[in-house]
């Protein structure tokens, strides 16, 4: 015996999810008044009232308003409960990205293309949400690739968790196995759900190379360009360049003598390097992998800044590590381009305890408290 269950990311929402939620509410409403199981006068098992049959998506007798109205029908709890479960796993954190307008636009596009995707492929009526599920869950791994799934399992008489990168389970278990290689469910909609994950991770690679999403993390398409500017360098070196002597033997391709790249970048990619795993290091909670990447990056350019909260985490990390140079160079460095920060004095007040009590600096600490000591209103604080 072998089950598997995806409960849990390692990525959690900035803000609540109400627009999952919403979508979960209806199609949780719509299944209790439309769900009805009978057998018609022909002996066929139905599972829906006689007036919800028409909504469900019937390529024979096809009307515009099913490419939307079947997702919201289902024709069992098994059915609606694992649909849920999937949608409220995945769709909370691409409900944050997108905001709850765009993310309903998503997910009721999504039930449009599966809808599509379906009528082409299959000729046979189709109801569920799962191709709408298929598009947020192909949506949740191109915004969030290297983030952790994790997984319960159950294994004969082993019953444990494990985390799993988001790209490997989505793609090979989800995608590739349960749609393309374990076909065995009768009446399932396969083509509807490739259909649903192909439109979902489309559209979100579209939206983020264009700019309309807005992404500082590792992400599918910083992944394929990363792979793109390797795949060039490889090309470039294979046509003479060598990397470690800093020369370029002329090779003619085309009749065009190959360049040898300039330093800053390769200095540049590795930054850019740097800069993705301290994000994805943060996205998995590892503030402690984080803090090295970002002194390994500072080594590189102390100019390269850091998003207020991913800064802010670092600073205070290398402090409770007790690393007062460390700690006190991120804190300047959030002073310096946070300055309007809502609690900038009790950052001052940092500083001028780490440069006090640590590094033996009065003068500066000196600086800092006096700031501090404007701003305060503690009085605990005030007395440190």
């Amino acid at each position: 015996m072998f089950f598997i269950l995806p409960i849990g990311t390692s990525v959690r929402p900035w803000h609540k999810p109400y627009a999952n939620y919403a979508l979960i509410g209806v199609n949780i409403l719509i299944f209790i008044f439309s769900y009805s199981p009978h057998y018609n006068p022909l002996g066929q098992f139905e599972p829906l009232r006689h007036w919800a049959q028409e909504f469900m998506l019937n390529p024979e007798n096809l009307q515009v308003s099913q490419f939307v109205t079947y997702a919201f029908l289902h024709g069992g709890p098994w059915h609606i409960g694992g649909n849920m479960f999937f949608l409220y796993i995945f769709g909370r954190n691409v409900n944050d990205k997108l905001g709850n307008v765009g993310y309903i636009s998503l997910y009721l596009a999504g039930a449009v293309f599966s809808a599509l995707g379906h009528c082409v492929l299959s000729g046979t009526p189709v109801l569920g949400a799962s191709g709408a599920v298929a598009a947020v869950t192909g949506a949740y791994l191109a915004l969030f690739p290297k983030t952790l799934i994790t997984i319960f399992y159950w294994l004969f008489i082993v019953i444990d968790t494990i985390e799993i990168p988001a790209l490997y389970f989505i793609v090979f278990k989800l995608i590739i196995w349960d749609n393309v290689i374990e076909r065995s469910m009768a009446k399932v909609a396969y083509e509807a759900h490739l259909s649903g994950y192909a439109f979902g991770i489309g559209a979100m690679l579209i939206l983020m190379s264009t700019g309309l999403i807005k992404t500082s993390g590792v992400n599918l398409w910083s992944m394929i360009k990363r792979w793109y500017r390797r795949k060039k360098y490889q090309h470039i070196v294979s046509g003479g360049y060598n990397p470690f002597a800093g020369q370029t033997v002329a090779k003619k391709v085309n009749s065009q003598v190959l360049k040898k790249p300039s330093v800053p970048d390769e200095k540049k990619q590795r930054m850019n390097d740097l800069r993705e795993e301290i994000t994805r290091r943060i996205n998995e909670r590892n503030l402690g992998e984080a803090a090295e990447a970002y002194l390994r990056l500072m080594k590189i350019d102390k100019k390269q800044i850091l998003p207020r909260q991913y800064l802010l985490d670092i600073a205070n990390h290398l402090a409770s590590e007790n690393k007062a140079d460390a700690s006190a160079m991120a804190y300047e460095q959030f002073l310096e381009h946070y300055s309007n920060y809502a609690h900038a004095e009790q950052i001052e007040l940092m500083l001028g305890l780490l440069y006090a009590r640590y590094l033996r600096k009065p003068q500066e600490a000196e600086k800092h408290l006096q700031l501090a000591e404007k701003k305060l209103s503690d009085p605990a604080q005030l007395d440190i």
